[in-house]
């Protein structure tokens, strides 16, 4: 492996997979918060939903050492997009942080090729099948802002949305 120099622009697949880890960390707070607010029904999906995002963030900051960078920290609070302070809140929260993780999974796979991108294309599905579930229904184009109806991209974009910072 071959380490970047300071002055060479990262590659399109490390600018998504520091955009994806940086929405992994978005999601494992976010499912912090709101796992204290979902219905004890739900709980265990929760948890497997926590479990499964700190796997893909741990997982995402190899693979971000592997393309030669150094992983982006985790900020220590995020701003939630509104109150969570009951079980339909939880539920609304985290279909959102599932179709913002879908976005910057979406970004990784037109980024990558080859095992990476059958990685990314699995977590994309992942994310997206959780969002469904949790909204209660599907979207058309999972991980696509922009398809999504009554949705402003600019106002949701992915990598803006996760708290990844913006160049």
């Amino acid at each position: 492996m071959t380490l970047r120099s300071e002055d060479e622009a990262p590659s399109p697949a490390l600018t998504a997979a520091q955009a994806a880890l940086a929405a992994e960390h978005a999601a494992v707070y976010g499912y912090g918060v709101l796992g204290g607010r979902v219905e004890a029904g739900r709980r265990t999906e929760a948890r497997a939903a926590y479990d499964g995002h700190r796997a893909r963030r741990d997982t995402l900051m190899r693979t971000v050492r592997d393309l030669g960078g150094a992983p982006v920290a985790a900020d220590a609070a995020y701003a939630l997009p509104f109150a969570v302070a009951d079980t339909a809140s939880a539920l609304r929260l985290a279909a959102v942080l599932e179709d913002r993780v879908a976005g910057v999974y979406a970004d990784l796979v037109r980024a990558t090729e080859g095992s990476a991108r059958a990685d990314a294309a699995g977590a994309l599905r992942e994310a997206a099948v959780r969002a469904a579930r949790w909204r209660g229904g599907n979207v058309a184009f999972p991980g696509l802002a922009e398809r999504a109806p009554d949705t402003d991209p600019a106002e949701t974009g992915p990598v803006e949305a996760a708290g990844a910072q913006t160049p």
